[in-house]
């Protein structure tokens, strides 16, 4: 007589050191995306030999191609840019201004924006992107 063992093997996989490590994972991501450039619009900068970063978070003025002109993400209309400037930087305590316009931008585009800050005593950065 064949004599039968109730031996049978069950197959389990172990999910608990996968499910940690799904979490750290996700909570490395969250940090290290909120550490990005904050600079949501994209503007082809000029280039320069040598770029110079600064370790403050300044305002930052952006001009788009379409002369769409944004302070620090929020879109301003041009006659009201110079207010605006100069509200945002009492209010910031910070005169400096972080310049981002196109590389093709005509020159009076980025004269009016300088006289803007000479006018109104603010240190004007132009942004720009290293030479490859």
């Amino acid at each position: 007589m064949a004599i039968k063992r109730n031996k049978r093997f069950h197959m389990e996989v172990a999910t608990s050191a996968l499910s940690d490590i799904m979490f750290f994972l996700l909570l490395f991501f969250l940090i290290i995306s909120t550490l990005a450039n904050p600079n949501v619009i994209k503007v082809p900068l000029p280039e320069s030999k040598t770029n110079t970063k600064t370790n403050k978070q300044h305002l930052s003025l952006t001009v788009t191609k379409d002369k769409k002109y944004y302070l620090d993400k929020q879109e301003v209309a041009f006659d009201k840019l110079e207010a605006a400037l100069v509200a945002k930087t009492n209010q910031l305590k910070d005169n400096t201004v972080v310049l981002r316009i196109p590389y093709d931008s005509p020159v009076q585009d980025l004269v009016d924006l300088l006289r803007i800050g000479m006018d109104n005593n603010l240190k004007v950065i132009i942004a720009t992107k290293g030479q490859n």
